[in-house]
């Protein structure tokens, strides 16, 4: 065994100074410089069966820690993994995409072949660094050993300053090899947050919210990146201006608790209700990013003559889909909380009553629309649970639970019909599949790491769950407390409703193709295969006993609860 300080033993020993405690990956050959590192350190590899799997459970590991250091400066909230070379990068780009939406504070590593051997175009040879760049906020390659430290420096602070997200480094073999002093490891130094904002811009954002007739504040995820303060921040702030309370579309965190008096609803992506709850004369948005449909809109989703206020720790979304009136770029806690104390002084409490009864009045003309939103009524012979039902049947038996989702078309059940405080749930915010199971492991395991951890259910419909039902050996394999609670409509729901969307009519006018299991999976064998307890669940009332046997276990267990459409 060679004795010499490599540069592969830099990288885990920075990582354990930065107090990195997991590193997430697949391994391979190009990689085996820094796995060999990692079996004489204190940090735990977490295998993934699959890279995208890696990537998954490191971004919910990464969310989840990031909410723990919100109360605890000596958490570390960054993921890391760690992938093979080409093949490996490339399997793992679809939760990097969705890392990059979500946020996610994630330094993803690839190794890479020598650089004198790359001319002669190798087996997994390719351009890692091109490759990745898009969905990152940074994507480079350690080609020498004496740039490693302030690279991995600059990586994690990257990932780390607001807004936070997911980079890149490769890592090729014979940086890794080549020799280097153990003393050019450098400290990380303070993140700094966002800031207070341009003062002019705040106190005309004042001046125009004083003057507006019905405020909506519309909250997007970037709030409760910024903490459990931004989101009591939003709350005074809401409280003091009389406005009433969205989340943007696609929402995936709690902004704001939805059980306040002045919450309304998640705007959902469909252009005729997202246009009537952002219409009025003034609308503020707070730290949105994906507030827009799915599909293309006909029409301004925000009237042309409304007062739009922008606020975000990211200059790019500020303007972004709206002109902005008054544009605030800075953390978005920090600028609610001196908005807040402005307008205490100058809003007048009649004017600000005279808000609020409109709040009232909107949300009791609205409840029947929003519950509608939420209820499956049962076809006529069908014994198959509502998905309103389990969302029901999980809010009373797991209240205090932590929730990670990916339910797709269950999604606006969970939302509607369950009342969250900050730190409740993150969900799958960049769309495509593959994202929630993965993301549900790295959330307990990031849970288990407190000294009360909390419940973690992974609520994850059953085509999502398909694309990496692999991931619970990754649970078992680390002996974690897990519970998964399929929907499952046995097909791929969104894209029926989507075909209707694009080409009208109901189910009976499409011959749906590749949108059906038809021969079902069996998931129930399949999770039992990968080490897990799993139960299916084919009527409303076996749920509440199976959700209670499930979490009173230690373990993982997987429930698959049958839905109907």
């Amino acid at each position: 065994m060679p004795d010499e300080y490599t540069g592969a033993d830099l990288f885990v020993d920075a990582l354990e100074q930065y107090g990195v405690e997991h590193v997430f990956g697949n391994p391979g050959t190009t990689e085996l410089p820094v796995l060999e590192s990692i079996s004489d350190s204190d940090l735990e590899y977490v295998l993934g069966l699959h890279e995208d799997i890696a990537v998954g459970m490191a971004s919910g590991y990464a969310s989840t820690r990031r909410y723990h250091s919100h109360h605890d400066d000596d958490v570390m909230p960054a993921g890391v993994v760690n992938l093979h070379i080409t093949p490996g990068l490339a399997h793992g780009l679809g939760n990097i995409y969705a890392a990059s939406f979500a946020g996610t504070p994630l330094v993803v590593t690839a190794g890479n072949h020598e650089r004198d051997f790359r001319h002669e175009e190798p087996l997994l040879y390719g351009d890692l660094v091109d490759m990745v760049d898009q969905f990152t906020k940074w994507s480079a390659e350690v080609l020498d050993v004496e740039a490693l430290p302030t690279m991995l420096r600059r990586a994690f602070r990257v990932a780390l300053t607001p807004p936070t997200g997911p980079v890149f480094l490769g890592l090729p073999m014979d940086t890794m090899l080549e020799e280097t002093d153990p003393e050019e490891i450098e400290p990380l130094g303070p993140i700094p947050n966002a800031g207070r904002g341009d003062p002019a811009q705040v106190e005309h954002a004042t001046d125009l919210l004083v003057e507006a007739d019905d405020p909506v504040l519309v909250l997007g995820d970037h709030v409760a990146r910024s903490g459990a303060d931004a989101v009591d921040a939003a709350v005074d702030f809401a409280e003091t201006v009389g406005a009433r309370v969205h989340g943007e579309i696609l929402a995936c965190e709690v902004n704001f608790p939805t059980g306040h008096d002045q919450w309304i609803s998640y705007i959902p992506p469909d252009e005729g209700l997202a246009s009537m709850l952002m219409s009025s004369d003034t609308v503020v948005f707070v730290g949105c990013s994906t507030n827009t449909t799915l599909l293309r809109h006909d029409d301004d989703l925000v009237g042309s003559d409304t007062t739009c206020i922008h606020v975000s720790d990211d200059a790019w979304q500020v303007g972004k889909n709206q002109p902005a009136d008054a544009a605030v770029v800075g953390d978005p806690g920090l600028v609610m909380e001196q908005l807040t104390e402005r307008l205490d002084d100058r809003l007048a409490a009649e004017t600000r009553e005279q808000r609020l009864q409109t709040v009232e009045t909107m949300k009791a003309s609205l409840a029947d629309t929003i519950e509608g939103m939420s209820v499956d009524e049962r076809p006529e012979g069908d014994t198959r649970a509502g998905k309103h039902e389990l969302v029901d049947t999980m809010r009373e038996t797991a209240p205090d639970a932590y929730v990670v989702d990916e339910g797709v078309t269950s999604k606006y059940p969970l939302l509607i019909r369950w009342e969250m405080e900050a730190e409740g749930m993150v969900s799958n915010k960049g769309g495509g599949l593959g994202y929630g199971l993965p993301a549900s492991v790295g959330a307990a395991l990031a849970e288990s790491m407190r000294e009360d951890p909390r419940e973690v259910i992974g609520y994850v419909g059953d085509g999502s769950y398909l694309y990496y039902p692999h991931s619970i050996y990754s649970a078992v394999r680390h002996d974690l407390d897990l519970t998964v609670v399929v929907p499952d409509n046995r097909n791929y729901r969104i894209l029926k409703d989507n075909t209707q969307a694009i080409f009208g009519g109901t189910d009976e006018d499409h011959d749906y193709v590749g949108m059906d299991f038809d021969p079902p999976v069996d998931l129930v064998k399949n999770a039992e295969s990968h080490g897990a307890d799993a139960e299916r669940v084919e009527t409303p009332e076996e749920i509440g006993p199976a959700l209670e046997r499930a979490l009173d276990a230690d373990g993982v267990d997987v429930l698959d609860v049958l839905v109907h459409d």
